[in-house]
Order: C-alpha cells, then structure tokens, then sequence
C-alpha cells in the first residue's frame, strides 16, 4: 500500500474513474445536439436562399418546433420515470371539444372552460397513473387503452351536442377573456415594429397590413413551450423531486427501500403529461378558434420519438429535457425545412421512421457505455 501524505483524501476504489471525453460522450443530450447542428447546417446549403431563416421563416419552424416541444417536456419527464403515455394525442383532442363544448354550445366564460378543461384532463391523467400502480400493467397497455377511450369520447361528445366533429365560434367566444390570451395572444410585439423599422425584418407591402411587420410579436405557444423547458430542467436537475423522478425509472425497487415515493412520483408525471397536452389544446383551439375531434392525432409517437432523440433511454432512469426540446427543435426544422427545399412533405414520415431507429440504435449503445453490459 502507498502512503499517502498526512490530511490527503482517500481514494475510494469503489468509484471508477472517467475520463472527461466518456463522461461527455455519455450525457444525454450530446446526440441531439450534434442532430441540432447537422440539420441546420444541411438546411442551410440547401433551404438558405428560400426564406426559412428570414424572420416569418424562423417564426414557421419556431411554432412548430414549440407544438412538439410542449408535449416532449411530459413525455420526457414521464419517460425518465419508467412509463409511457400514448393517450396524448387523444388528450389533445378531447381537451380542445372540452372547451369548446363549455364556452360555445353551453355558454360558459372561457376562463372557465379551460380551467375546466385541465382539471379533466389531469384528473384523467391521475387516472391513469393509479391504473399503472394499482394493477402492475404496463404503462403502455393502459395509455393505449385510453387513446381509444378519449378518441372515441371526444368524437361522441362532439356529435351528440353538435352533430358535427369540427365546433367553431371559439374565437368569438374568447374575446376579452383574461385567460384566453395567456393561450392565444402575441407578445412583445413593440421590438418587431422597431425593428421593422430599423429595415432588419421586412414588412408587408401590399393590403390592408401594408408596412406592418411579417412578425408582430412571439405567440404565447413559444412562450409556454420555453417555460415548460425552463421549469422542467430545473425540476430535473435541481430539486430532491428530480432526483426521484430519475430514481423511480432507473430502480423502483431500490428508490422504495431508501424512502422515494415511486408511486406519488409516477403518477404526478402522468399528470404532469395530461396538463402539457391541455396547454397544447388550449393554444391550438385559440390559434385556429375552433375544435375538431380528430387533433393530436399521432402525437403521442412525435413526443416519444422527440424524447428518444433527446437521448432518453426506453428503460427510464436516464434522460434530459433539453435534449428533449432539442429533438422537438429538430422535428420542427425538417417539417418545414423540407417544405422550403421543395421536398415532397410525406417524406417527414420517412424521416420520423429513420431517426427513431438510429436515435434507438445509439441509446442502446450509451446504454451499455453505463451499465457495462456486453
């Protein structure tokens, strides 16, 4: 044995050393960034003279990067806990025809038709948390369930009441609201006149909006999906709920036996993934002042695969937010970057296909990277 010097900290050979390329090679994110940086640099070469990164451009991909985004932050945070939620995109629609049944055909404000709306829907998400819990199924068998469930629902409610899957006059029924605009309004509009008339973005030059800015402002979408990020990163990695929340994916039975509340956590997580898919109803049904029936179709597989290219492991207990919100900014680029290339559009599917399989891939492969599997 070497001595060593008087007051020096002991080695614990229980710790395995890392170099700092491995530690960096193993986070989370490093995937999806490097995914970030190629795909832009490809759209780039071939998309940089048609537009896209012109300020309406960059407000296209922005907002739908900012769709998926929403979703992705609870499905991230749900996946990291060991489970799965495939009734988002069913939740979606059915929390937009909630609001819209509320204020339009039953005359309710619109504030509280959508507080309406979000104590549903998280009380159906507690719902399925206690399922999952309760009866040991996997997550994956009572979400499913419950995407027929909620489709089948919103399109009874919205036939039965109104003998049609699309309700219009939301936006009408919004007018004046206070909480509407938290949902539906723009904000910090006054810097995109400025700088419409600093000459730096360009503005309209025919009809009614002549010499207004092509971008008035930041749609309170981008806002939520930016504060959704921010609140669910530092839940993650800075509070003892995130570390239960990595604890309850990566061994429930070990984070039981040193006091976490697996149960509690998981089912705050499915709730947490029911309150992001309102918010994304809400900002929908405002956007377009209507509801339809058929919304969120497939979005639950977008967030999925948006987490999985973030660098979530399918297992749990592993996985970042901004990873997350950096596969949903990479959804939301390709999306309308191949529009902009002059791409025929179906191909994002194909692309959608491909990514989660390599995404897949090389998950697995830092997967063994940690554990030391073979």
């Amino acid at each position: 044995m070497v001595d060593q010097p008087p007051g020096a900290p002991t080695a614990d050979e229980r710790v395995q050393r890392q170099s700092t390329l491995r530690r960096a090679f193993v986070r989370p994110e490093l995937g999806a960034m490097a995914g970030t940086v190629l795909v832009f640099i490809y759209f780039a070469i071939v998309a940089g003279g048609t537009g896209m990164f012109a300020a309406d451009g960059i407000m296209n991909w922005g907002v739908v990067s900012a769709q998926f985004a929403i979703i992705a932050v609870g499905a991230c945070l749900l996946m990291i806990a060991g489970e799965f939620d495939l009734s988002v995109g069913s939740m979606i629609g059915f929390a937009g025809i909630v609001i819209a049944l509320l204020s339009v055909h039953l005359g309710w404000p619109m504030w509280a038709s959508i507080i309406a709306a979000f104590i549903v829907a998280m009380l159906i998400g507690a719902a399925n948390g206690y399922l999952v819990i309760k009866t040991g199924l996997p997550s994956f068998i009572v979400t499913l369930a419950s995407l027929y469930i909620l489709r089948g629902l919103t399109i009874y409610l919205s036939i039965s009441t109104t003998r049609q899957t699309i309700i219009g006059g939301v936006r009408e029924a919004a007018q004046g609201d206070w909480l509407a605009t938290l949902f539906g309004g723009k904000v910090l509009g006054f810097i995109f006149y400025w700088l419409a008339d600093m000459g730096w973005i360009a503005t309209f030059q025919a009809g009614n909006r002549a010499g207004q800015p092509v971008v008035d402002g930041i749609p309170m979408l981008m806002i939520w999906a930016i504060a959704l990020i921010i609140f669910a990163h530092v839940l993650l990695t800075r509070t003892r709920f995130g570390n239960w929340i990595y604890a309850a994916g990566g061994d429930a039975k070990a984070a039981r036996y040193v006091g976490v509340p697996v149960d509690r956590v998981k089912i705050a997580m499915f709730v947490f993934s029911a309150f992001c898919a309102t918010i994304f109803a809400a900002c929908q049904v405002m956007e377009f002042g209507s509801a339809a029936a058929d919304r969120g179709l497939l979005k639950e597989f977008e967030a999925i695969i948006a987490v999985v290219i973030g660098g979530a492991l399918l297992t749990g207990g592993y996985g970042s937010v901004i990873g997350a919100a950096l596969g949903a900014l990479i959804f939301g680029v390709v999306q309308q970057g191949l529009f902009f290339a002059g791409v025929e559009s179906s191909l994002f599917r194909v692309f959608l296909g491909v990514i989660l399989l390599l995404a897949v891939i090389l998950n697995t492969y830092i997967r063994r990277l940690i554990t030391g599997e073979r």
